[in-house]
């Protein structure tokens, strides 16, 4: 079997990893993230048709109507299962663009195969609860990651683990923000799927280095985790492919809409196949050298 220096490269990735880190806290904390219309309120439209309408008519007819600095065209877009109709969110309220909601809703009306059209309004208060609530799920989550590989293997292992699921979720939030790219619910859903997705890749590999620590008892630790990470090297990229290339076809392709969740979940699927062998791996490697020490001098 060939054997990869994996850890021997970690003085190079994880102060790289680092930078990327504190670059990505700058970004968030001094040009900030954009909050689609889920977390910032808007007006939602419900339209029933007696006929199918493409979603494509309905973006040309939002981006037809002037809204300053917004465009229409990428407002949400939803058919109505089992039944044709579509639920349209846009990023504007009523209180400060009450003309410019009327008349999108006037532009719904006027189309042919129109038969209902409702409007509600998305406020502020709804929108500080999906926050609350988004962020109440990240906690949850990681919290409960960390509870359960503590009690699977070993705190040293956990730590490493969140370690690298915070590495990944901090370097898409500040893609996120560099490019402006608008956060919304299903771009939180992307990055749950990323601590998923990270998670899954780490846990095998130290599934194989638990494996070897009882085959090689005499073995250093920094040969036991090389070893182990090369056996699950096939299986890592493997993996990685088959996701990255139909994420790769859902960012081409996706519209609009879909854009943003599908690069939160490309960026997850590179920066979370990174952070299992160059972020997690390396904490588990320090934290056992530290804990070998004590015990000698102990």
């Amino acid at each position: 079997m060939t054997k990869f220096d994996f850890l021997g490269k970690a003085k190079f990735f994880v102060p790289l990893s680092v930078a990327l880190m504190a670059l990505s806290v700058i970004l968030v904390a001094t040009v900030g993230l954009r909050a689609g219309v889920d977390f910032t309120g808007g007006t939602q439209f419900t339209v029933f048709f007696s006929q199918p309408v493409p979603v494509e008519e309905l973006r040309n007819l939002l981006a037809s109507i002037p809204a300053g600095d917004v465009d229409l065209s990428n407002s949400q877009i939803q058919d109505i299962q089992g039944a044709n109709g579509a639920v349209i969110t846009i990023p504007l309220n009523v209180e400060t663009h009450r003309e410019v909601v009327d008349e999108i809703e006037r532009a719904l009306r006027d189309l042919p195969a129109t038969t209902e059209v409702s409007r509600v309004s998305i406020g502020a208060q709804v929108s500080g609860e999906l926050i609350a609530r988004a962020w109440q799920a990240i906690l949850i989550a990681l919290a409960a990651i960390l509870v359960y590989i503590s009690w699977r293997f070993r705190l040293r292992y956990a730590v490493g683990a969140i370690a690298a699921l915070l590495h990944d979720v901090l370097i898409a939030l500040g893609v996120f923000s560099l490019f402006q790219v608008e956060i919304n619910l299903p771009v939180i859903a992307a990055f749950l799927t990323i601590v998923g997705y990270s998670l899954n890749d780490t846990i095998v590999i130290f599934d194989r280095v638990r494996e070897n620590l009882k085959l090689m008892k005499k073995a250093p630790i920094f040969d036991v985790i090389n070893r182990s990470v090369t056996q699950s090297l096939t299986r890592t990229i493997n993996t990685s492919l088959t996701t990255f290339i139909p994420v790769v076809i859902l960012f081409a392709l996706g519209g609009p809409t879909l854009r943003p969740f599908a690069l939160a979940l490309l960026i997850g699927v590179i920066v979370g196949t990174y952070s299992s062998m160059y972020v997690a791996n390396p904490i588990l490697y320090w934290w056992t050298r530290a804990a070998d020490k004590a015990k000698g001098r102990a």
